[in-house]
């Protein structure tokens, strides 16, 4: 049995933190983006301040549970405060997956330094990018550590004490030190050339998004580009209007049209597939609603040749849809259940319906043209 090349090693790692992150990107962004709706019900346009208490009605004796705009404000510091943890585990995760449990507390440190979580004055600033090194750092550092040759007596408390501590002060010092200075200069320049993207510039860009997130369907290449979208939202916080929650609404259009178009193009021609693809096109319509990616895969797996560079046109054509359409989105996961907190989610919807049409007629012809050649 041959090891795992490292290239499989450092995906799987990464995976790992990623799929401990996810959870907490759901929860956390969905409870934000209730308490944005709750407050435009109860207050309008002002309900972006969702965040403010005096602006919520919320009074200094306490919380008055009969207002809309309290709950709003409870609501929206709830999912804050789990959104607010969700870089951190993905570099303690990292960390863990690399060294196992001495690898947690420096890989959350990691992350918490790279956000400044809770005001932390060492914060670096790295944001996501710096919580990938960090937590890729930490892990390292930490499984370094655990294989030191020390004596009989001190081994019961390495893993509980020597080799957090250790691990902790030489990953903190290397974030704050060294990483902090390139990677901020890169995350601040990318924030700046997000923020100048308009029009077709935006659109090319959606396009790239589209097809990452249809290429393999939550895997690496897929979460790259979601993971990309979320950090944004916790770039742009409270703005009225950001580039970044473009980005948002480019990713989770893009992520849907996959199953749905397969959905809709076995129920076009039911022939052209199996029996087990014609109940997974039944699933599919939920999954795609759904923002479920994953939905896609087992007709992927069954015909890779033709579905991928199908759905990763549909989904390529309905980021650049909606980046050409404008259209923002404040929450990082729901489907259709977040649509309202969609900016006119009408083209919001008219660039998911173009892309699933598209992907549906794509995998039918590519079959067709297969089924043609192989006769």
């Amino acid at each position: 049995m041959t090891s795992a090349s490292t290239g499989t090693k450092i995906r799987q790692w990464l995976m790992t933190g990623v799929s401990y992150m996810i959870p907490f990107v759901a929860a956390g962004g969905i409870l934000i983006a209730i308490g944005f709706l709750l407050g435009s019900i109860g207050y309008g346009t002002d309900g972006i301040h969702a965040y403010d208490a005096e602006k919520m009605g919320v009074s200094a004796d306490g919380f008055n549970l009969l207002s809309i705009g309290n709950w709003a404000f409870i609501i929206f510091w709830f999912g804050k405060a789990a959104f607010a943890f969700f870089v951190p585990v993905l570099a303690g995760y990292i960390a863990y997956a690399i060294a196992d449990r001495p690898g947690l507390v420096p890989g959350f440190v990691a992350g918490v330094l790279a956000t400044g979580l809770d005001g932390n004055p060492l914060g670096t600033g790295t944001g996501f990018l710096g919580a990938i090194l960090g937590g890729f750092l930490a892990g390292g550092v930490a499984l370094w550590i655990s294989r030191w040759k020390v004596a009989n007596w001190i081994k019961p408390v390495m893993p509980v004490v020597v080799n957090p501590l250790f691990s902790t002060i030489i990953t903190g010092l290397v974030m704050v030190l060294v990483l902090k200075a390139p990677i901020s200069a890169l995350v601040n320049g990318l924030t700046s050339w997000l923020n100048g993207l308009s029009g077709g510039a935006l659109a090319v860009l959606g396009l790239i998004l589209g097809l990452m997130m249809a290429f393999d369907m939550g895997g690496p290449v897929n979460k790259v580009a979601y993971t990309f979208a979320v950090t944004g939202l916790a770039t742009a916080g409270a703005a009225a209007s950001a580039t970044e929650f473009q980005i948002m609404a480019i990713v989770m259009a893009a992520g849907m049209t996959p199953p749905l178009g397969l959905a809709l193009a076995t129920n076009l021609r039911k022939k052209a597939f199996s029996e087990s693809e014609q109940e997974n096109g039944k699933a599919a319509w939920l999954l795609g609603a759904s923002f479920i990616s994953e939905g896609a895969i087992p007709f992927a797996a069954a015909d890779p040749a033709r579905v991928i560079p199908s759905i990763m046109v549909g989904s390529g054509i309905t980021g650049a849809l909606v980046a050409l359409f404008g259209n923002e989105l404040r929450a990082p996961h729901g489907g259709i259940f977040v649509f309202p907190l969609v900016s006119d989610w009408f083209t919001y919807v008219l660039a998911i319906a173009i892309g699933t049409v598209v992907t549906a007629l794509l995998v039918l012809v590519a079959k067709n043209i297969g089924n043609k050649v192989a006769a």
